[in-house]
């Protein structure tokens, strides 16, 4: 049983957007270890993307970014535009485990939702993944605007693969992406439906 919940709006700092600013995930079954809350980036954020870009944790993503891409990231992690990035915090105990967020992408003729995420590497392995994909299926439809939120792990991702299944994407089949730009790689795509009942 999957539960979804709005925390209600919270102050934080920088942050303008009237959306609802935390949305908690838990369920029961399929390895989830308690519930996860989505807090807007903000900008004393940075320490948790320097984190995220680690060799390890880029190694499907083209590797790490230089110092001056990170920080150009983080500016548009936290200034406001399409979509909303998120830190995905442990709700039983404020730890930050990772990070999802959602942006537009002009994909086959429209514009969609496309969605990624992050998790710590101490925290992997604990269904957290899909428990902050599944809230930030819940931001998206909450934002409007696009009926339909994608997700494009590389075919050799399996943890990431993984991670859209259990959060309820279809998979629609092998696509051909260039990331980072000029590297051909071959990635699935998934999509969810956000029109369709979310309960």
């Amino acid at each position: 049983m999957l539960r979804l919940f709005d925390l209600g709006a919270r102050v934080f700092p920088g942050v303008s957007d009237p959306r609802p600013r935390v949305v908690g995930v838990t369920g029961s079954g399929g390895g989830v270890d308690g519930v996860v809350r989505l807090e807007p980036w903000g900008e004393g954020d940075v320490w948790l993307l320097r984190r995220l870009n680690s060799a390890e944790m880029t190694a499907h993503l083209g590797g790490p970014e230089s110092e001056e891409q990170l920080l150009a990231r983080h500016r548009r992690y936290v200034e406001p535009g399409d979509g909303r990035m998120y830190r995905v915090v442990l709700a039983d105990d404020e730890r930050t485990v990772g990070s999802v967020g959602y942006w537009e992408r002009e994909w086959r003729g429209g514009t969609v939702w496309e969605a990624g995420w992050g998790v710590l590497p101490e925290f992997q392995g604990r269904g957290l993944a899909a428990a902050a994909a599944r809230a930030v299926i819940e931001a998206a439809r909450a934002a409007g605007g696009h009926r339909y939120l994608h997700a494009y792990p590389k075919v050799t991702h399996a943890a990431s693969n993984t991670v859209c299944r259990r959060a309820g994407f279809t998979l629609l089949g092998e696509v051909g992406f260039e990331y980072p730009k000029g590297n051909p790689i071959r990635c699935n795509d998934w999509r969810y439906d956000l029109a369709a009942d979310g309960s």
